[in-house]
């Protein structure tokens, strides 16, 4: 039966916002619940790690300061605290995509028989959990190396006395276009797109995928919302994928 919430395209933030409903259907519930449990782990792993550092970690970029910017210390201070959050966010959401990879590519591959209603994909079973291991790992390696560079870049920028007060804003508006790469990635990879056919399609919707990643970015903040927001991502970018893909198509002569 066809699941779909919505019949036509939607805002950034409405295809989070169905995405989530869509999760908490009855039939989503085990692709939820595995990768739930291995980044709940992973969270309070790199939560405790950092709690332990963070102290240290601040003193020392603090310390990149010169003296005669002493002025800009209670200006600089937040800024820096945010970066610092900013970074630890960014690792954790690389690696938790990273361990639950297979299982988003299958939650996204449900997510779209729902939507459309009919079921082109292999039967869910074991065997097609460890056959997508191999691509879906390969495809999240891809991530890595578009991230690493421009986080390196923007990680040397922060480290600029004077300059790395520009960092945070940068970072954040890095962060928003990576969650939209990130969870696009899914159903655009069960689809066999290639990566740069993937970035070149977000880019012509760049305004849309933007508003995506940012809602998405935000919601993540939000205690007890944010334990649901990767598979709610993962829905919503596979609602993006189903209703924008088909309208670029059609649009297409």
């Amino acid at each position: 039966m066809n699941t779909a919430i919505h019949p036509r395209p939607l805002s950034g933030p409405q295809y989070l916002m169905q995405g989530l409903r869509l999760v908490l259907s009855p039939g989503l519930r085990l692709f939820v619940l595995l990768p739930l449990l291995a980044n709940l782990a992973l969270f309070i792993g790199m939560v405790y790690y950092s709690v332990q550092q963070f102290g240290q970690w601040l003193t020392r970029l603090l310390a990149t300061l010169p003296g005669w910017l002493d002025f800009l210390y209670y200006l600089a201070w937040p800024l820096f605290v945010l970066l610092l959050v900013l970074i630890i966010f960014f690792t954790f959401s690389l690696f938790a995509n990273l361990i639950a990879a297979p299982f988003n590519g299958l939650l996204a591959e449900k997510v779209e028989v729902m939507v459309r209603g009919e079921d082109d994909f292999p039967p869910f079973n074991l065997q097609e959990l460890l056959a997508m291991v191999p691509r879906t790992l390969s495809r999240e390696l891809r991530k890595l190396m578009y991230f690493l560079p421009r986080a390196l870049g923007l990680l040397i920028l922060s480290l600029i006395p004077g300059i790395n007060l520009l960092a945070p804003p940068l970072w954040l508006l890095f962060g928003i276009w990576m969650m939209c790469v990130q969870y696009l990635d899914y159903p655009a990879d069960n689809h066999k797109l290639s990566w740069q056919a993937m970035l070149t399609w977000l880019r012509q919707k760049r305004w849309k995928s933007l508003s995506f990643g940012a809602s998405v970015y935000a919601a993540l903040w939000i205690p007890g919302l944010n334990v649901l927001m990767m598979p709610a991502a993962i829905a919503g970018a596979t609602l993006f994928w189903v209703h924008e893909r088909d309208v670029t198509k059609i649009s297409q002569p």
